[in-house]
């Protein structure tokens, strides 16, 4: 199974299609700041959309985290705005270890990670639209779900 984890597309959607084409996922998982595109994100996918509300989604009816099974693994996915993730992922990673959780997605730096400490995934997929690491570039994760439930995550660029 291909897991697509995106975030802050901010209504700037262009790399957004040309990846879902690209990689052509099981499942998608969008963690915010979609500003109203949700339908077109939505309906591009030939597979279940996940999409969290953002900071910057004004007026949405998104849930502000969710709770997914993919495979044996338990995700939470939150946007991590209101988890101080700006200044470090340590409180984030607290709160799902507290939670029991297997991974943690989330977004809102606009700067790509992918860590595992203590049992825990904590990924962020940075940003598809305007990203903010060195070099700038628009990026995106990919996780994969093998057959035997080995977990691969791959930062991707554009």
């Amino acid at each position: 199974m291909k897991v697509l984890i995106v975030s802050d597309t901010h209504r700037k959607n262009d790399n957004y299609f040309t990846v879902l084409e690209q990689e052509k996922p099981d499942m998608v998982i969008h963690c915010g700041d979609a500003e109203g595109s949700e339908y077109a994100l939505t309906s591009a996918a030939d597979c279940p959309v996940h999409i969290v509300l953002g900071n910057n989604d004004y007026f949405s009816d998104l849930p502000k985290e969710l709770e997914l099974e993919i495979g044996p693994y338990r995700a939470w996915v939150t946007h991590g705005h209101n988890y101080y993730v700006s200044m470090s992922s340590e409180h984030i990673k607290r709160e799902a270890r507290a939670r029991d959780m297997d991974i943690v997605i989330y977004g809102h730096t606009h700067k790509p990670a992918v860590e595992r400490s203590r049992g825990l995934y904590a990924v962020n997929p940075g940003s598809l639209s305007y990203p903010r690491q060195e070099g700038r570039r628009p990026s995106y994760i990919t996780m994969e779900l093998g057959r035997k439930n080995e977990l691969s995550f791959r930062i991707k660029y554009l």
